[in-house]
């Protein structure tokens, strides 16, 4: 079975990249579960991934449309095999160290204007006292 038509070109580019084969993906459309009611129950629209040569397996239930969560899973499926197979050099790690980078000099930002705060504070305190 080949990948889906409506999956962008870029996964399409880093599943051709990966050496990522659709035969060597089994899916299965299974029922979901959580809340829905009737209609999870009744409906297959739930869809299970694996890529057999490296035992990677995804499941995806985000939409109520089992096309639009075949394509999240196949997405999904080629984001994890990539950050398996590049580790740190990965899109998706790229982009949790670029977030992690940016908190931390959040959080220098928020020491500076303590310790301003914390300087202005002690000027205050120094102006209380009596000359003599």
């Amino acid at each position: 079975m080949p990948f889906p038509d409506a999956l962008p070109p870029d996964f399409l580019a880093k599943a051709a990249a990966l050496n990522i084969q659709s035969q060597d993906i089994a899916e299965q459309f299974i029922r979901g579960s959580g809340a829905g009611g009737q209609k999870i129950n009744k409906t297959a629209s739930c869809v299970y991934l694996r890529h057999e040569p490296t035992g990677i397996d995804v499941r995806c239930q985000k939409h109520r449309e089992q096309s639009k969560n075949r394509i999240s899973a196949y997405k999904l499926l080629i984001l994890k095999i990539e950050e398996k197979v590049k580790g740190r050099q990965s899109d998706l790690s790229q982009k949790v160290f670029t977030l992690r980078k940016q908190k931390n000099r959040r959080s220098a930002k928020a020491k500076r204007k303590m310790l301003e705060a914390k300087a202005h504070r002690a000027e205050r305190k120094e102006m209380r006292k009596q000359i003599f």
